[in-house]
Parts: structure tokens; sequence; C-alpha cells
């Protein structure tokens, strides 16, 4: 694959995961309490902390991504947060079984996208990116081999 190909395809594959990430963290914000609720009623110590951590990861996160800067870093931690989250709020091998399918299939997406994360993560942001343009290399931290 050339060169131009995988910088476009890391600058989509960048936008559409911080499509997801942006937007929660926005409505974390404008949602606060209700967040703060959630989080302590799966019994999370200090829901009001976990909220804040929640909003700074996913909108700090996806900003990086959207720009690509610091997207290693950005998408390594959003990897964390999002298989951290996983486990917690979509724990489907304890739900009821009316509630289990929806729940692992929340609980696989997620993991899916801690895969994409940890690839993107490995490989850079690609050309169209700060992280890209500061290293001045045509490909970004992609490898073209």
């Amino acid at each position: 694959m050339n060169a131009s190909l995988q910088n476009l395809l890391s600058l989509v594959g960048r936008l559409l995961l911080a499509l997801l990430f942006l937007p929660a963290g926005l409505m974390k914000i404008g949602g606060f309490a209700g967040t703060v609720g959630y989080i302590g009623s799966v019994g999370l110590p200090l829901p009001t902390l976990g909220a804040i951590i929640a909003i700074v990861v996913e909108v700090g996160g996806g900003l990086a991504l959207l720009a690509g800067f610091g997207t290693r870093v950005a998408a390594l931690a959003l990897a964390v947060f999002t298989l951290v989250a996983t486990v917690i709020f979509h724990a489907y091998w304890a739900m009821p079984a009316d509630q289990a399918m929806m729940q692992q299939l929340m609980f696989f997406k997620n993991i899916a996208v801690v895969g994409g994360l940890l690839v993107l993560a490995a490989h850079g942001a690609g050309a169209f990116s700060v992280d890209g343009k500061r290293a001045g290399t045509q490909t970004g931290g992609l490898r073209t081999a």
C-alpha cells in the first residue's frame, strides 16, 4: 500500500475514533450530575472524580486524535480508559439474561475499539496530522514497507 493511501486511511481512522470519544465527553459535561450518578450506581468510589477523569480523557483524547497531536500517547490512554470502562460498565457475565446480550455486544464493540486504538498507538498518526508535520516526515510515523 502506498504512503498516500496509508496517510489518508490513518486520517479517516483518527477522525472516526474521535467521533466516538469527543461527543461522549461533551455529553458528560452537559449531563454531569447524571454521569456522576451512573458511575456511583456501579459502586465505584469517588464518582465525581471518575466523571472528571472520563471527561478529560474523552475530550482531551478525542481532540488529540482529531488533530493528530500526541497521537500515540492519546491512543494508548484512550485504549486503557476504554478497556477499564468496558470491564466495569459492560460486565455482561454478571447481568440478568435479558440484559446480557446487549451488554455483550457493547463489551466486544469496545474491545474492537481498543484494538483500533492500539494499532494507532503502534503506527502513529500519519502525515496528515500535527505529529506528521512536526516530525517533518512524509509518513508521520507510518512504516511504508
